[in-house]
C-alpha cells in the first residue's frame, strides 16, 4: 500500500514561493532589458548605416564623376574619331561589302584605348544606339544596343546577369556627332566586397527578381525571394532568414538596386551578452539573498508553529489535557490561536466531565434497575464495584484500568435483565435448565453493551466474569491468563459479596468464612493472586451490618483504615 505523501514544510513552501517569485521577476527584467537593448541597438545600427550611406553616396558620386571625365577624355581620341567617321561614311552608302573591315578598324582603335585604361567595358554605339564595337574584360556580355544617356553623366544599369556603372560621351568630328563612347565599371563580387569593406556592412546587388551578387551569408541570401527583393527599396528594417537587418539603398535603376545591409542581431549580440552576464550575476546575488531571507523568514514563522505543534504532540502523547498551552510571545495571531485552543480544551474538559457524570449516572441507574428486581441482591453491583476498585488499587493498576474496573463491575450482571423473574428470584436450588438460563447472562450483557459504543471497554468484564482458571467457567471455558485480569477480579469480588450477603434460603457468611472458601478454591475456581489481593485490601474496608429497609440486605462501605492504607 502506497504511503500518502506528506505536505511540504513551511520552510520549503516559503523558500520555493520566494525563489519562484524572484525567478519570475528576473525573467521579466531579462525580457524587458533584452527588448530595450535590441531597440537601442536597432536605432544605433540604423543611424550608423545612414551615416555610412552618406559617405558611400558621396564616394559613388565621385566615382561617377571620374568615370564621366575619363570617358569624355577618351572620346577625343583622334584615331577613334577617324575610324568611326570612315565607318559612318561608308555605311551611309548603299554598298556594305566592306562592313566587316570597317567594324574591325573601329574595334582595333577601341582595343588600343582599352589596353591603356583596362576598363570592364568600353563600347562605341552609332547615332541610333546600336553597338558598333566593344572592348574590355566583359565585352562578350555587352548587348547589341544601348539606350542613350545624357552627355557627361554616369548611371547605374543592369544588363543581363550583371550590373554596371556606365558613363557616355559623344564622339564628334567638327560639328558632326559620329556616335557615343560607353565606359562601364562592373558592379560585381569584387565591387560588393570593396563596398562592404568601406561600409562595414553587407552589400546586395539585385534586380526585382534575382540576386546578382551579395556579401550576405549564404543562408540569408537563400531567403531573398522576389517578394523580399521588391520590398527592400521601401524597407528600413527587413527580416532576412532568422535575423533582422537594417537596409539602405545606395544606387537604384528601374528594376535593380545596390543595397547596404547591417545585421541588427550581430550588432546586438555583444550588448545582449554583456546585459545577460550582468543579469546573471544579479540573479545569482538576488537568489542567494532571497534564499537566505526566505529561509530566515520561514524559520522565524515556523519556529513558534513548531513549538505549538510539539506542545500539542506532547499533550496528546502524555494525555495532559488539563495543562494549558503556554503562549509563544512571537505574534498576536499565534498567541490568539493558543488562547483559543486553551479555551476550547477547557470547554471540552467541562463537557467531558458532564458527559462522564452522565455516563456514570447511566451505569449506576442500569445497575440499580437490575438490583431492584430482587430485594435480596439490592446493592450487590455497588458492593462488587467498591470491592473490585479496592482490589485493583491493591494490585497497583493504573487509574484508567481502575475506572474501567469500577464501571465494569457495576454492569457485570446487566445481562440478568434477560433472565425471567421466577428463575432469578427462586428461593431454592435451580434445575439444570434454569441454571443454563442463568449462564446466559454474561453473553446477554455483552450483547447489550456492544450496542453502546462508549461501554466497549467494559465488555470483557461483563462477558468473562464467570470464567475460571481451570477452564470450568462459562461462557467460553477460558483458562488462566486467557481470562483478562479485570474479569478475574470481578469474579472473586462477586463471589465474596454473594457469600457475605444474606439470601432467602441462607444467612450471610462472615468475612473470615468467605475468605477461607475463596482460598480453598484458589487456583481452580478463583485466581489466587486476586484472592490474596482481596485479603490484603479488606483491612481498608469496613463491612457495616446496618440493615436497609429491605430484609436481608447488607450495606458495604469503603473507609480509610486507621493505618492509612
Amino acid at each position: 500500500m502506497t504511503r500518502p505523501s506528506s505536505p511540504p514544510r513551511l520552510v520549503v513552501r516559503t523558500s520555493v514561493a520566494t525563489l519562484a517569485t524572484v525567478a519570475v521577476l528576473l525573467s521579466a527584467v531579462f525580457v524587458v532589458v533584452t527588448l530595450d537593448v535590441r531597440e537601442r541597438v536597432r536605432t544605433e545600427v540604423t543611424d550608423k548605416l545612414e551615416a555610412r550611406l552618406r559617405v558611400l553616396s558621396a564616394l559613388e558620386d565621385r566615382r561617377g564623376d571620374e568615370l564621366a571625365s575619363q570617358v569624355a577624355m577618351l572620346a577625343e581620341n583622334s584615331t577613334l574619331k577617324a575610324a568611326l567617321d570612315i565607318y559612318q561614311s561608308e555605311m551611309a552608302t548603299s554598298k556594305h561589302t566592306n562592313k566587316y573591315e570597317l567594324v574591325s578598324t573601329v574595334t582595333r582603335e577601341l582595343e588600343k584605348i582599352a589596353a591603356r585604361v583596362r576598363p570592364d567595358i568600353l563600347a562605341v554605339t552609332d547615332a541610333s544606339g546600336r553597338t558598333v564595337a566593344a572592348a574590355g574584360r566583359l565585352k562578350a556580355a555587352w548587348p547589341d544596343s544601348m539606350p542613350s544617356s545624357d552627355e557627361g553623366s554616369s548611371r547605374f544599369v543592369s544588363l543581363g546577369a550583371g550590373a554596371y556603372r556606365l558613363a557616355s560621351a559623344d564622339v564628334g568630328l567638327q560639328d558632326t556627332i559620329l556616335g557615343k563612347l560607353q565606359l562601364g565599371t562592373a558592379l560585381d563580387k569584387e565591387y560588393a566586397r570593396e563596398l562592404s569593406a568601406l561600409s562595414g556592412a553587407a552589400t546586395l546587388i539585385a534586380t526585382s527578381e534575382t540576386v546578382l551578387t551579395t556579401t550576405l551569408p549564404p543562408a540569408v541570401a537563400a531567403s531573398l525571394t522576389p517578394d523580399v527583393l521588391r520590398s527592400l527599396s521601401s524597407s528600413r528594417v527587413a527580416r532576412l532568414g532568422d535575423g533582422e537587418y537594417a537596409v539602405r539603398e545606395l544606387l537604384q535603376e528601374r528594376d535593380a538596386g545596390v543595397y547596404v545591409l547591417d545585421s541588427i542581431d550581430a550588432a546586438s549580440a555583444p550588448a545582449l551578452m554583456k546585459a545577460s552576464r550582468t543579469i546573471f550575476v544579479m540573479a545569482l546575488a538576488t537568489f542567494a539573498v532571497a534564499g537566505l531571507a526566505s529561509v530566515w523568514l520561514a524559520r522565524t514563522l515556523a519556529r513558534p508553529i513548531d513549538s505549538l505543534s510539539r506542545s500539542l504532540e506532547q499533550m496528546t502523547r502524555e494525555r495532559a489535557f488539563d495543562e494549558p498551552l503556554p503562549k509563544t510571545g512571537f505574534s498576536r495571531e499565534i498567541d490568539a490561536l493558543t488562547s483559543s485552543f486553551n479555551e476550547m480544551m477547557s470547554a471540552i474538559r467541562v463537557a467531558e466531565g458532564d458527559t462522564r457524570s452522565a455516563y456514570v449516572g447511566t451505569i449506576r441507574a442500569l445497575a440499580m434497575t437490575l438490583d431492584a428486581r430482587d430485594p435480596y441482591t439490592a446493592g450487590h453491583s455497588e458492593r462488587v464495584s467498591a470491592l473490585s476498585v479496592a482490589v485493583g488499587r491493591h494490585l497497583g493498576l493504573s487509574e484508567d484500568d481502575v475506572e474501567v474496573l469500577r464501571l465494569g463491575a457495576l454492569l457485570h450482571d446487566i445481562g440478568k435483565v434477560g433472565v425471567p423473574d421466577d428463575v432469578l428470584r427462586k428461593p431454592g436450588a435451580l434445575t439444570a435448565e434454569e441454571f443454563e438460563a442463568i449462564k446466559l447472562h454474561p453473553t446477554l450483557g455483552a450483547r447489550i453493551l456492544r450496542s453502546v459504543p462508549f461501554l466497549a471497554p467494559h465488555i470483557p468484564i461483563v462477558e468473562l466474569h464467570h470464567e475460571r482458571p481451570d477452564g470450568s467457567g462459562y461462557p467460553h471455558q477460558f483458562r488462566g491468563e486467557e481470562i483478562p485480569l479485570l474479569a478475574r477480579i470481578v469474579h472473586v469480588t462477586d463471589a465474596f459479596d454473594a457469600m457475605t450477603s444474606a439470601r432467602a434460603y441462607r444467612g450471610a457468611r462472615s468475612t473470615a468464612e468467605a475468605l477461607r472458601e475463596l482460598w480453598r478454591c484458589a487456583g481452580a475456581e478463583f485466581d489466587a493472586e486476586v484472592v490474596q489481593a482481596l485479603a490484603g485490601a479488606l483491612p481498608s474496608i469496613e463491612l457495616s451490618s446496618a440493615i436497609d429497609p429491605r430484609p436481608g440486605s447488607v450495606r458495604l462501605a469503603l473507609v480509610t483504615s486507621s493505618s492509612g492504607s
